[in-house]
């Protein structure tokens, strides 16, 4: 199989870890083995709960706590994200996964929770024969350069901003 083209999915609108699922969603369905690591995230969302008993797909979960939009960035959030990373770069090199994605590592790099050059170390030394996926607004100019396919997320209306809406139970959580 052709595998090993690096994805960004990034921008400002709604569907980029939605994107990401569904990718990892449909190749499970042709038998092939996805890893996701979530960065940031410590709340078993929709997607998770949906995936548990899916053989194919491995999910785990790197933050410490809350939102941390909502709260002050501490030593636990960093310890996650530095776990995360290396579980990711693990699951590069296993062999095990014909996919990987890192969910919300653009975010993680953006709040000073991982440095851009440790990031683009572990995806210039990947295997050429996995897929990497990588989501979260503000995606560094270097993983642009070394990207294969770029899909930016453009929000154009969004009803948190019309109307007020919050999260809500299966459609953003």
């Amino acid at each position: 199989m052709d595998f090993g083209k690096l994805h960004l999915y990034t921008g400002n609108g709604k569907g980029k870890t939605t994107a990401a699922f569904g990718l990892a969603v449909r190749a499970s369905g042709h038998g092939y083995r996805t890893y996701i690591g979530q960065f940031l995230k410590n709340q078993i969302y929709g997607e998770v709960k949906a995936l548990k008993n899916n053989p194919m797909i491995t999910v785990e979960l790197f933050g410490a706590g809350d939102c941390i939009a909502q709260r002050d960035i501490t030593d636990e959030d960093y310890r996650h994200a530095k776990i995360g990373l290396e579980k990711c770069e693990m699951a590069l090199h296993s062999s095990s996964y014909h996919i990987v994605v890192m969910d919300e590592i653009c975010i993680a790099i953006n709040k000073g929770l991982l440095k851009e050059t440790d990031v683009l170390k572990v995806i210039l030394n990947r295997p050429h024969d996995t897929e990497l996926i990588l989501t979260g607004r503000y995606a560094p100019k270097s993983f642009m350069r070394h990207a294969d396919l770029i899909t930016e997320m453009q929000a154009t209306k969004h009803y948190y901003n019309t109307e007020g809406l919050i999260s809500r139970k299966g459609i953003e959580c």
